[in-house]
């Protein structure tokens, strides 16, 4: 992981710096959230991910007119992969926010007292249950009778397991009892540590893949195309949460729980009622310290508001319910030596360190290679070549280190003298101002980076071109058949170059060369992405493809935008969700010689569509910026915001001649002064509250 902008303060940034670090972060983490939810294979550990969540949420509260339309703070999981069917959720399937400290949780539940509008003296009930460390699932029945399956996906749509799903023993494929005619239960597919040991002992003896802890596989067996493994595999499930219902399963969470149980479901066990925060801390030490005694992995404990009247009135924010949080264990960590720091480059040019390390086995699991993040982070902990280090894991991921045992170092070890070359290609590597990351500036010329972009061309996201995976492309750039991105669709006319080759047939020829006719016609957003342009993820890519719609306008409005003067550059860093600092990454981008001809050249054999936009309103309020301003007597001011942005609204906190309502109670003062000025709409609590209803 690269930890760009980590080391100054999010108080200390102005916007520009601000709205780059955004950039990063969205197009970051939605990396990470591919690797975990859709390949299931991790590439850094939960804390780093926690650490850039925080991180962006940090500064979408200190910046909130920065916040992107792409930004992580709105998304959950990632997309469908493919051979699966796609089924969309009859509610969303969200994720939680996290609490990492006493502090946190004391924070969580002091914010819910106060969206509330409760009295100190009013009882506050919650729900407290060991969060399983598995893959969600959604099951749903009518009338009694299992009809689906899905994984939660992107939280949106999620893949079909159905079939999958028949052969788990955990879910009945008949309810009990006395049920709601349409019910969705949700929950977590997991397998125990005992049959987590006995499928590794088995795959072993068969010579087959061994997994690397019971989460992953959990997630690889429900996720198979071939039933018949996922029924081979001991998975279980537990239910403890629901999704579309036809009629309310109680007035608690406790309650619905039992109806739950009474179902034929295993519940995620032991839970507890508690009434207070000192209540949930002491539960959170109870089950830390009863962690190993348990038949399966938790990574935490998950605290949910019990009356179901007020999860209802306290609703979501972005990707969470504002009514539960998680609260993280600890990551796991071990002692080793590290032995050689070496240096990785990535597509963009980002020379990212990485510690050898002495193998050790960090939570069950060996480990022999950790993240340094950046120059500065080395720097900063003083690591060096040769030192004991702490290093930490959670999941199957590189670990990070953590801190250096000075009482261990040696006289003979130095401070590591970070490179001001790309060991690639030998060109400078320079740090611009106010960036962590040290860059090749080689560009295509720079082996790492022309490959890594190679990769990036072809792949899924990008313009998804099947049969050239990583090690095809790596191959293909040593031999001098590529060296371009329009090189690969020149691959069709090289037919005899590629039989001559080791693992190249003529099926697998056809089949490159009916692919790459496929894609000779690519959707405006999926080529800009393909690109590669550094800070433009998918959906900056989208934005860029929506502001100018066809490929030649675009272009054109990036050339003219190198002038920092002119009308197009304004219209590029007015988009919602660029910014200066992305907007110069493209600028840059277009001002190399080198990538207008690759251009040009992949112009010769790809046909790329304009851009399609069906704007889909669902309340009068959508797309309309709203300010409150003064006292509001009916609700509470954080709930009148939360219930203004599910309505699709962007609240601002200042007036503006963009602003298109302001809703004034008692007590309004400027605001509702410079409204009027402005001759905007200015609304009452109750004229606001009949628009909405």
């Amino acid at each position: 992981m690269n930890r760009l902008f980590v080391q100054t303060p999010v108080r200390d940034l102005d916007s520009d710096t601000a709205a780059a670090e955004l950039a990063f972060l969205a197009q970051e983490i939605t990396k990470h959230d591919i690797a975990y939810h859709q390949n299931d294979s991790p590439t850094i550990s939960d804390d780093d991910y926690d650490a850039l969540r925080r991180r962006n949420d940090d500064l979408e509260a200190q910046f909130p007119e920065l916040v992107r339309e792409d930004s992580p703070s709105k998304n959950v999981g990632a997309t469908v992969r493919e051979g699966f069917c796609k089924i969309t959720h009859s509610r969303p399937m969200l994720s939680l926010g996290n609490a990492f400290s006493e502090s946190d949780v004391q924070e969580f539940t002091d914010r819910v007292f106060r969206f509330l509008t409760l009295a100190k003296s009013e009882v506050l009930e919650f729900a407290a249950e060991p969060k399983v460390d598995g893959l969600s699932l959604s099951v749903r029945y009518e009338k009694g009778r299992l009809l689906h399956a899905v994984t939660r996906g992107d939280g949106s749509v999620g893949e079909d397991v159905t079939r999958n799903v028949e052969t788990i023993d955990d879910i009945p494929q008949k309810l009990s009892g006395s049920f709601p005619d349409i019910l969705e239960i949700r929950g977590e597919v997991y397998m125990s540590k005992p049959d987590f040991v006995d499928l590794n002992a088995r795959q072993k003896s068969l010579g087959e893949k061994t997994f690397a802890n019971p989460r992953n596989a959990a997630a690889g067996s429900l996720r198979q195309h071939n039933p018949n493994i996922t029924a081979d595999r001991p998975l279980r499930f537990f239910g403890y949460a629901w999704g579309e219902v036809s009629e309310k399963l109680g007035e608690t969470l406790w309650e619905a729980r039992t109806h739950i149980g009474a179902w034929g479901f295993k519940l995620n066990e032991p839970a507890a009622l508690c009434h207070s925060t000192e209540a949930l801390i002491s539960y959170y030490t109870e089950m830390k310290s009863r962690r190993a005694e348990l038949s399966f992995d938790i990574d935490g404990i998950v605290y949910k508001v019990n009356r179901l009247d007020w999860q209802e009135r306290l609703g979501f924010v972005s990707r969470a319910p504002r009514w539960a949080i998680a609260h993280k264990f600890p990551a796991e960590r071990a002692e080793t030596r590290l032995n050689q720091i070496t240096i990785q480059v990535g597509r963009t040019g980002t020379l990212t360190p990485v510690a050898n390390l002495e193998p050790t086995i960090v939570g069950g699991v060996s480990v022999s290679r950790a993240t340094l993040h950046n120059e500065d982070e080395i720097h900063r902990k003083d690591i060096r070549e040769g030192d004991w280090v702490i290093v930490q894991r959670a999941g199957d991921v590189i670990p990070q280190v953590v801190e250096v045992v000075k009482t261990k170092r040696e006289a003979s070890n130095v401070p590591f003298d970070f490179p001001n070359f790309c060991p690639e290609c030998g060109r400078p590597a320079v740090r611009k101002g106010g960036e962590a990351a040290r860059r090749c500036t080689g560009g295509l010329v720079c082996p790492a980076q022309a490959v890594e972009r190679l990769k990036h061309f072809v792949s899924r996201d990008a313009l998804d071109i099947e049969g050239l995976g990583g090690t095809h492309i790596e191959t293909l750039w040593e031999d001098g058949l590529i060296g371009s991105p329009a090189d690969i669709f020149r691959l069709a006319e090289r037919r005899n170059d590629l039989l001559s080759r080791e693992g190249w047939g003529e099926k697998s020829i056809d089949n490159l060369a009916d692919s790459l006719r496929q894609r000779r016609s690519v959707e405006l957003q999926r080529f800009i992405f393909a690109l590669g342009i550094r800070q433009v993820g998918q959906a900056t890519a989208r934005l860029m493809a929506k502001h100018y719609g066809r490929l030649e306008q675009w272009i054109s409005a990036m050339v003219a935008a190198y002038d920092r003067e002119s009308g197009a550059y304004r219209e590029l860093v007015d988009i919602d969700g660029v910014g200066a600092g992305v907007a110069d990454e493209i600028i840059q981008f277009f001002a190399n010689p080198d990538n207008i001809r690759i251009l040009d050249d992949l112009g010769r054999y790809i046909e790329v569509e304009d851009f399609v936009y069906a704007e889909n309103f669902r309340s009068p309020v959508a797309d309309k910026t709203v300010v409150f301003t003064g006292k509001l007597e009916t609700i509470g001011r954080s709930e009148a915001k939360a219930r203004a942005e599910e309505l699709g609204a962007k609240v601002s906190g200042s007036v503006s001649k963009k602003t298109d309502i302001v809703v004034a109670g008692p007590g309004a003062g400027s605001k509702l002064q410079k409204a009027e000025e402005l001759g905007l709409s200015v609304l009452s609590e109750q004229e606001w509250l009949t628009l909405i209803t």
